[in-house]
């Protein structure tokens, strides 16, 4: 979800009349003012993130969240409670997991261990190995916490992030982490529903209801079943045949469809390319930012695994503000309070190795050192490819990343001047060809929340022929696609609705590219460079690239180093001898 090299681009800002929801004044008519935009960057020798912004000039007075300090606004908006997750074996077995850290026999020795990446991964990782009483110092070359859940405040105080992120009821890890740090209150639960546009029939929906007084999987085919509008009774019943070797041959026939692309394996499976038209381009996209045609059917599989097997495996949460800080800075909070060190600017120039191959330590950007008894790259695969030292590379483990590829995605905010009402409290498939999902966050969001203007926060996907475009040209593209899911309220010429500003962010390498044959590829945590470990979604993990495979997979980079201790230890110790520093 970023962008090759570096640009910049004007701001038009507008200071048009404005009405203040405490009191109205006046403010002087619309002025231009050119300048420099803002920009977040990771670079890693040529990959770097790109968040641009634009503003639209407007003459007509909009409403304006209040500042800090004044009267709260009322959400309106309905959240429902949070659902019976914390009886289900999934959830049962994370709480296990976390608690075999926190319940670890403490260490003789703290273990200092080098983290690179600040994104769940690597929070994950530094969390856990905190919890066991070891000493994480995790390093982020940006200035900004998150990763792929990163996000910016600009100019107005308006948040706009690296993308448009859903917490389901079958992350069981993920859920965890929100208990485990006190913060399960910042979920806004919705119902439980899948909503997709029609093309057919623009500004119309067609929903999947899945009742809550049935049990998985009985809620799911019962929520397929009721729908009319998007599958005929053949089709469904088809799909259904198709399915059955997947729901009776279970993980071991999950796995062995890696090599067939979601397309083929329909087809392989007699199931009519129109079941894969209206359902499962908007599913491929939703999952992994590809069309039917690439992705590999292991996801899908994985994924309706989860959501039908569970009774609130598919229900859906939004967190209610910006990740950094309702998300990411509890982790570091209770990093920092069991003596761990979370710093920001800290970018790896160099992986610098001893003799015998293992790491000698990380050199960053600003020419510093740091040295540790354990070091983790919790970065993107495609960083870590780049950082690897030369006599690496030929090693199996590091070889096989050369297939895991980080997949394009841009992430499309826009704000317009009045309330639109074809929109749901909910995220919405839009079964666009440039567009994947979408959400008004001024509803489904508390603290995006706006009572007189609307946010869409849109993913703009499959983004590899987009991603080197200007922004112009994706804010274009984007209010056509719009214009056909609202076309009582959006027109591309703004001739209804107006556009007061949009904000663009670009990734030209987010999560691993799930393909066909890519499953082997990915590595376990720990390498077999002693003293070396790899945390991030790409890693082994059951989860794939999602919120829970990043945290999952710095759990059981955590475990695996805590599992090490004798020998991480022996090695310091080794280290240390060899230098004559006792």
């Amino acid at each position: 979800m970023s962008q090759w090299g570096c640009t910049t681009a004007a701001n038009l800002s507008c200071q048009g009349s404005v009405v203040d929801l405490r009191e109205l004044r006046s403010r002087p008519s619309c002025c231009f003012q050119m300048g420099s935009l803002k920009t977040g960057a990771l670079t890693s020798r040529g990959i770097e993130f790109m968040a641009h912004g634009s503003r639209i000039p407007c003459s007509r007075a909009i409403g304006r969240r209040i500042k800090k300090g004044g009267s709260q606004l009322k959400v309106v908006c309905m959240d429902y409670p949070r659902p019976e997750l914390d009886n289900t074996l999934n959830f049962l077995e994370a709480a296990n997991f976390s608690s075999s850290f926190k319940y670890a026999a403490r260490p003789a020795k703290s273990l200092k261990v080098v983290i690179a990446g600040a994104g769940l991964a690597g929070l994950s990782t530094a969390k856990y190995l905190a919890d066991a009483g070891h000493q994480p110092i995790l390093l982020e070359a940006r200035d900004v916490l998150g990763g792929k859940v990163a996000a910016w405040k600009d100019d107005d105080g308006d948040w706009y992030e690296t993308g448009l992120h859903i917490f389901f009821g079958a992350y069981p890890n993920v859920q965890n982490l929100f208990g485990e740090l006190g913060i399960d209150d910042r979920l806004q639960w919705k119902e439980h529903s899948m909503i997709f546009a029609m093309p057919n029939k623009p500004g119309q929906f067609s929903r999947f209801d899945f009742p809550e007084v049935l049990p998985a999987p009985i809620n799911g085919i019962w929520a397929i079943l009721r729908n009319n509008e998007m599958l005929t009774w053949p089709e469904k019943v088809k799909f259904a045949i198709g399915l059955l070797p997947a729901m009776l041959g279970g993980q071991a026939y999950v796995e062995a469809q890696d090599g067939f692309t979601v397309k083929d394996w329909m087809r392989k499976q007699g199931i009519p390319d129109r079941v894969t038209n209206e359902v499962f381009i908007a599913m491929s996209k939703a999952l992994n930012f590809i069309n039917p045609d690439e992705l590999s059917m292991q996801c899908i599989l994985i994924a309706l695994n989860q959501f039908l097997q569970e009774k609130h495996g598919s229900k859906m949460a939004f967190l209610d503000g910006n990740p950094p800080e309702r998300l990411c800075m509890p982790i570091v909070e209770h990093i920092r309070s069991l003596g761990g060190e979370v710093r920001l600017n800290s970018r790896i120039q160099k992986i610098e190795l001893n003799e015998d191959g293992t790491v000698k330590r990380f050199l960053l950007g600003n020419g510093n050192v740091i040295e540790g008894d354990a070091y983790v790259f919790a970065t993107p695969v495609d960083v870590l490819k780049l950082l690897l030292p030369n006599n690496w590379r030929e090693i199996p483990y590091f070889k096989k990343l050369e297939k895991l590829i980080g997949v394009p995605v841009i992430n499309v905010h826009i704000w317009f001047d009045r309330k639109l009402k074809n929109a749901y409290d909910h995220l919405l498939f839009s079964r666009s060809s440039l567009l994947s999902v979408y959400a008004d966050m001024s509803v489904t969001c508390k603290e995006y929340y706006n009572p007189n203007q609307s946010m869409l926060e849109l993913v703009f996907a499959p983004a590899e022929e987009w991603i080197s475009r200007i922004d112009s040209e994706i804010f274009d593209a984007t209010m056509k696609e719009l214009a056909k899911l609202f076309p009582d309220e959006i027109s591309a010429d703004q001739s209804k609705a107006k556009v007061l500003k949009y904000h663009i962010v670009k990734t030209p390498r987010s999560v691993y590219k799930t393909v066909p044959n890519c499953e082997p590829c990915r590595p376990l945590q720990k390498s077999p460079i002693e003293g070396f470990y790899l945390a991030g979604d790409y890693t082994k993990q059951k989860y794939l690239a999602s919120m829970e495979g990043a945290v999952l997979s710095g759990k059981l980079c955590a475990q695996a180093i805590v599992q090490d201790y004798e020998t991480l230890v022996a090695r310091g110790q080794r280290s240390l001898a060899e230098t004559g520093s006792f």
